[in-house]
């Protein structure tokens, strides 16, 4: 941690223990990737539509919200967080819960892939890059997600209602 860290980050947090580089370069990565895909589009000349009609917001919204949940709570792919975070406990559906760890930028990089929240704004970057660059494909992998998405609503349902018929 360096000493600015340590100043401004007790200002911040008491603990002392809030990663405000790692989150700069995160944020400066994230502007960075917004800025490329911004710059690709310019260069590939595409036009950006007026308005993005309502059933693109919601089918994008969807694959957004799949997508952050897969990388951050999945049991599947806690080999891409294991590096920056630690298994608390196993939860429902397949789903786990992880803690950051570490320092600097590995733990504000555990920070964003055990939230589902922080995660979703990478998540729906990534949609809009796609959905500018290639709509098309961006609907379709979408859907994808959106699918997956109703199936586990599905999934609740009938443990609901089977869990209701037994008593």
């Amino acid at each position: 941690m360096t000493a600015a860290e340590k100043r401004f980050g007790h200002e911040y947090d008491e603990s002392g223990n809030v990663p405000l580089a790692g989150y700069a370069v995160l944020a400066a990565t994230f502007a960075a990737t917004a800025g490329g895909l911004a710059l690709l589009a310019r260069r590939r000349g595409v036009v950006l539509p007026e308005r993005v009609p309502p059933w693109d917001v919601a089918l994008l919204g969807v694959a957004t919200y799949k997508t952050a949940r897969l990388l951050t709570k999945d049991k599947i792919t806690s080999f891409l967080r294991v590096p920056f975070t630690r298994r608390v406990e196993d939860t429902t559906a397949g789903e786990v819960m992880d803690e950051p760890r570490g320092t600097g930028l590995r733990l504000a990089v555990g920070d964003l892939v055990s939230c589902p929240f922080c995660a979703a704004s990478w998540a729906a970057t990534g949609f809009l890059g796609a959905y500018t660059l290639a709509p098309r494909g961006a609907r379709l992998v979408g859907a994808g997600f959106a699918a997956m998405t109703v199936a586990d609503w599905l999934q609740y349902a009938w443990t609901y209602t089977q869990e209701k018929a037994e008593g």
